[in-house]
Formats: C-alpha cells, structure tokens, sequence
C-alpha cells in the first residue's frame, strides 16, 4: 500500500513517480484484465490509494490509457528501429517484423481499439493534443522506416501501411481474444468458433498482401 506518502507527494519529481506507479498499475491489469474491464477504482485499489488521490495526477481513467497508449506507439517504433534493418527487402520479411513486434504488445494491440471509441472522447484538449502529437510523430516515424525497408513503397505508402496494419491488429485482437461469455459460448457450439482466428497468422498474411499492393501499385 502506498496511501498517505503516495497522497503528499508535493515535489515535481515525486510527483512524476507517483504518475508512473499510477501508469504501471494501469498496464499491470489491462495486460492480464484487458483494458475496457478495468476501472479507475481497480487502478487505485492496485496502486494502494481512494480514487480520489488518483485524480490528482490523471484527469481521468480515459487520460491513463491514452498516455499509455503514446507509450505505446513509441516503443512499437523502437521495436521496428532495431529490427527493420536487418529484414529482407521482401512484404513478406517486413511483414514478419511487423507482426512480431505486434504480438510481443499485447496491450498495444488492445488499446489501438479503444484509443479512436473511447480515450480520446473523455479527456480535455489538452491531452488529446498531446496524445495526437506525439502518436503522429510516431506514425511519420515508422512510415519512413518501413518507405526505408521496402523499396517503392516510400513515406507515403508507409503511411498507408500503418494506417491498414494498425487497423488489422486493433480488430483482430479483438476477434481473437472474446470476453468470457463468447469463449463459453464457443466452447459450446463449436461450430462458430472458426471466427476465434489464429491473430498472428491472420495478421501477418494481411499486412504481407497490403504490402505487396502498395509496391505493386
């Protein structure tokens, strides 16, 4: 429990690591929970504190999730920094890459669906500014790398190819890890369950083929 130390906190740098032990708490139960099951008092009650001291350091549970989905962002394109070199120029090793690097981020793989539906639509301008800047920033980051790996593909395609892959992984993800009921609900009639979908398998076979069609086209 953290409690009365965690609540003084008055000094910046305190203050800042009591908003990183609020941010791992966060990331803790959404990457074993899934992020729309945890509320803002399950991250306080893991924290050690009354929802109230969180809202001393986070707007909002939305506000949480949307700094860790810039975390995120970032870390996928240091993934893709250290290993996109050494691919083959080919869509199908880039894929590869690609889809490695996404499976190793469960998380980011979930928030990529809740970021557009729900964290940016509950916090202040201020945030989403902050959120968007830095996640474009990324996403022009990572476009160049993969305009750098594929020959033909260049900044403009890459930018299309997050926009498609980024897409694939948020649905997928989703599709390929149903809530508690629509797994008992499979197990029961399995004869729906070829919808529950190998994610890495289905997501590297896609973001091959759209890759193809950008050098292609």
């Amino acid at each position: 429990m953290v409690t009365s130390e965690f609540q003084r906190a008055r000094r910046p740098e305190h203050k800042e690591q009591r908003r990183e032990a609020i941010l791992a708490a966060a990331r803790r139960l959404a990457t074993r929970d899934g992020v729309r099951a945890v509320s803002l008092g399950d991250i306080a009650a893991e924290v050690g504190v009354h929802k109230s001291a969180l809202l001393r350091y986070f707007e909002t549970r939305e506000e949480i999730y949307l700094r860790l989905t810039a975390e995120c962002w970032a870390e996928w394109a240091g993934a893709l920094r250290a290993e996109l070199p050494a691919a083959e120029s080919a869509p199908a090793a880039v894929a590869a890459v690609i889809t490695r690097t996404l499976v190793e981020r469960p998380l980011f793989c979930d928030l990529l669906t809740h970021a557009p539906l729900s964290l940016e639509r509950h916090v202040s301008m201020e945030s989403v500014r902050a959120y968007k800047v830095g996640a474009i920033e990324r996403v022009n980051e990572i476009s160049g790398l993969l305009g750098d790996a594929l020959p033909g593909l260049g900044v403009d395609g890459g930018r299309k190819a997050v926009t498609a892959v980024t897409a694939f992984a948020a649905t997928l993800w989703q599709v390929s890890h149903p809530p508690e009921t629509l797994a008992a609900f499979y197990a029961e009639e399995p004869e729906f369950g070829h919808s529950v979908l190998d994610f890495a398998a289905r997501l590297e076979e896609l973001t091959a083929a759209v890759l193809a069609g950008l050098v292609q086209g």
